[in-house]
């Protein structure tokens, strides 16, 4: 009894050091990061203004200050007019958009190719093919890329209202288009379970119109990567190479001192809050509050900064201003169901990750289902989606990375250093960038062996969208995957969170909604949505304010009697400097905010009764060890199979063993192994999905069998004149013999060896296979001939 109570004492003096350490994290991250910050950015302000100070204490010319004065006063003015008649036809934009049903953003001209509303489970999504722009060719035996763009709040078309898009660099690069959009209104007691419905079969119409093309590539984008894994997870047969940007999957990962948004959970309460916000709204939920969630991220931005560059570059940043304010300014509904689904599944219960998620009744989603290759995209100046989120997924999924080449997947990821959320998909830079380079790449990825990578970019030549990269893959540990974390131990709070935010969701269907429903009807509901304070501030100062009304002939005038102060003007000079003073306050308040919000947080959840009460909801899925997974059903017939085969089979288990013992892959042996199992024949002969079967196979064998697999290779190519051209082959891939690795060249002289053939002797520097015409019918367990 004694030591249980010792024992006991010993476990809560450890939960409160352990939170007294996550408030001291917390704490000491935030002051550091804030005193480093603020104090260089204060520093910065004060000299600009002690150099204005001095530059006028050196030449004290009153008449000239009075002249820069004037012409600031007038100039001044004049942006003032300008910048609120920019916001007068923003308003216009948001009331006509508004108006049209807020139909999407896209820059390009598109057709719609299938309604949602018109399947057996119908749903508010739309399947749109994009149009090229003149004197763009699209081939339509290449393969199709679909985009998913997120319903989170605004509307689509993120991925494609710009040229150097996502859109724009596939059409430039002749691929077909389609985009997966959705209308504002949902349909009538649609749920997330229509929407993947009617996205798999958005895909299989890409597929039927394009039947000579590979599977298509299927891209989403923040909260459409998520969506992307149900669909693909749901449909394992149905999609080529997918694509996450920016997604939000393990929704509890972050860093202390980071990332306030992930608190709002524990902090502003669970699932309960979409529900009564979806009540007010009669059973829809207004997409405006998850915008003013994102805005308030970052206030200084977005109330602030963003309109005093507007009012700073009036002259040429209008129409940008007017671009991404169409976009930002289009508010979407949910239906309870689907927000209600969204919250408890990923953002509080964090069930995708753990393998709980259900789409519907009887219906789990398990990522392990994907075949296809999954390309992740994250960013460290993410405060929406840190990569923490986006990739420890993976981590929660795996025993280790051999698993996943034993599950015959592919799992690829690229994490910036700087790049925002949203630049993710609209920034031109990383357009061209990223999205160009796997654009150029998806194909050879489909060559690589099962397992996990790091896809870099090595070096770039070449401008706009016609810039081209070179890249490698590095296969990755899981390990190494986790060293992009801090710590998940503050991840655990976030159980207790979960636990309590069901609890709360049932006292208030039981207790509170039904008073709430009995207090709503569909006007009062409406109402309530046109008073939401951001369509409030975008229809106050449009042209249906009687006060706006001379605001646009002000404006002509200003543009006719424009007279831009010069940059150098110390009054203009004085104005940016006491502009960044102001937004640095805001941040200053932010930055304070954030640092409270994430102690409110630990203080509340990360106790030792806290832990205690989530610890039902902690665990994670079961993970399998080395030999269950050797007693998988796929392993154990590729290794009955080891001595079965014939050159196709040899040829890729010698590439799958030479990756193996490099450990990365460069781009141009990529592109080599890329053209020989896609264009020589015999390979070219299969399809997509027999070649990526035998590679899997082949990896299976590779991976639990690695010295059999070699003694075997004699068994697999019969004739002497095989062995010969298969080891030239394996020599080609991987380039001339200066650039190989030690562990390259020796597993090459090992496969002399085993076929009993000369030691090498020299570069092959020419495909071995090209042009030798195999035949049509030439496959796998196909040996060509001597003849041939």
């Amino acid at each position: 009894m004694f030591n249980r109570r010792v024992e006991a004492a010993t476990k809560l003096s450890d939960g409160l050091q352990s939170t007294q350490t996550f408030l001291m994290r917390s704490a000491m991250t935030h002051a550091e990061r804030i005193s480093r910050e603020h104090q260089q950015r204060l520093k910065d302000s004060l000299a600009t203004l002690s150099n204005i100070a001095k530059g006028f204490s050196a030449n004290p010319d009153m008449d000239g200050l009075n002249e820069a004065w004037q012409a600031y006063l007038k100039d001044s003015s004049q942006r003032a007019v300008l910048t609120l008649d920019t916001l007068r036809e923003r308003g216009d934009i948001f009331l006509e958009h508004e108006a049209a049903g807020c139909p999407p953003v896209l820059t390009y001209d598109y057709e719609v190719v299938l309604d949602g509303a018109d399947l057996p489970h119908p749903c508010n999504y739309m399947l749109l093919k994009i149009l090229p722009p003149e004197g763009v060719t699209v081939d339509d035996t290449a393969r199709p890329y679909v985009i998913i763009d997120p319903r989170a709040g605004h509307g689509a078309g993120i991925g494609g209202f710009k040229s150097d898009s996502q859109v724009g660099v596939a059409l430039t690069r002749g691929h077909p288009v389609y985009f997966v959009a959705f209308r504002r209104e949902p349909v009538p007691g649609q749920t997330l379970a229509a929407v993947t419905r009617a996205e798999s079969e958005f895909v299989r119409e890409v597929a039927r119109r394009h039947p000579q093309s590979p599977k298509p590539v299927i891209t989403g984008n923040c909260q459409g990567g998520w969506a992307t894994l149900l669909l693909a997870a749901t449909n394992h047969d149905l999609t080529g190479p997918i694509v996450l940007n920016g997604s939000p999957v393990s929704t509890w990962g972050g860093e202390v001192g980071k990332y306030p948004m992930r608190y709002n959970g524990g902090v502003l309460g669970g699932t309960w809050q979409p529900m009564f916000w979806s009540d007010l709204g009669d059973g829809v939920f207004d997409g405006a509050h998850l915008v003013l969630n994102f805005e308030l991220l970052n206030p200084s931005r977005n109330y602030f900064g963003k309109y005093f560059d507007l009012y700073r570059g009036v002259d040429t940043g209008r129409e940008r201003f007017l671009e991404f304010e169409k976009w930002w300014g289009g508010f979407f509904l949910l239906n309870e169901a689907e927000i209600h689904w969204i919250v408890e599944q990923l953002f509080v219960g964090n069930r995708l990750a753990k393998n709980e998620a259900a789409l519907e009744p009887g219906r789990h989603i398990d990522v392990k289902n994907i075949r296809s290759p999954i390309i992740v995209f994250a960013s460290r100046g993410d405060n929406i989606t840190p990569p923490q989120q986006a990739l420890n997924w993976i981590v929660d999924s795996y025993a280790d990375s051999s698993e996943i080449r034993v599950r015959g997947q592919r799992i690829i990821y690229m994490v910036h250093d700087q790049v925002g959320h949203l630049g993710i998909f609209v920034s031109s830079k990383i357009a061209k960038r990223e999205h160009s380079e796997m654009t150029g790449t998806m194909e050879a990825i489909e060559s690589l062996a099962p397992g996990l990578y790091e896809m870099k970019i090595d070096d770039y030549h070449g401008h706009g969208e016609g810039r081209e990269f070179t890249v490698s893959f590095h296969e990755r540990s899981l390990d190494q995957l986790r060293a992009l974390d801090d710590n998940r131990e503050d991840e655990k709070p976030f159980a207790a969170v979960a636990r309590m935010s069901e609890i709360q969701a049932q006292l208030y269907d039981l207790y509170l909604r039904p008073f709430v429903k009995a207090m709503v009807n569909p006007g009062v509901a409406e109402l309530a949505r046109m008073l939401h304070p951001l369509r409030l501030q975008r229809g106050l100062v449009s042209g249906r304010n009687p006060v706006m009304a001379g605001v646009t002939g002000l404006a002509e005038k200003a543009k006719e009697e424009r007279e831009p102060a010069a940059p150098d003007n110390p009054f203009v000079q004085a104005e940016n400097v006491f502009a960044a003073l102001f937004e640095q306050s805001i941040d200053f308040v932010r930055d304070m905010r954030d640092a409270m919000y994430e102690n409110m947080f630990f203080s509340m959840w990360a106790t030792p009764w806290a832990a205690a009460f989530g610890r039902p909801n902690l665990p994670g899925r079961t993970l399998k060890n080395e030999a269950e997974l050797r007693a998988l059903p796929e392993v154990q017939s590729a290794l009955l199979h080891i001595s079965e085969g014939g050159f196709t089979e040899a040829v890729i288990r010698m590439l799958i063993l030479l990756a193996d013992s490099r450990g990365e892959v460069r781009r141009d042996r990529l592109e080599r192994a890329g053209a020989v199992l896609t264009e020589d024949e015999p390979f070219r002969s299969l399809n997509t999905d027999r070649r990526r079967q035998i590679i899997d196979e082949q990896t299976l064998v590779v991976q639990f069998e690695r010295e059999l697999a070699i003694q075997t290779l004699p068994d697999l190519l019969k004739s002497s004149e095989d062995r010969k051209l298969a080891a030239e082959v394996a020599q080609y891939v991987p380039g001339s013999i200066d650039e190989m690795s030690p562990s390259t060249l020796e597993m090459l002289q090992r496969f002399r060896h085993v076929l009993k053939l000369p030691p090498i002797s020299g570069d092959i520097t020419k495909d071995p296979l090209a042009g030798r015409g195999f035949g049509p019918l030439r496959g796998a367990n196909q040996v060509p001939s001597a003849a041939e």
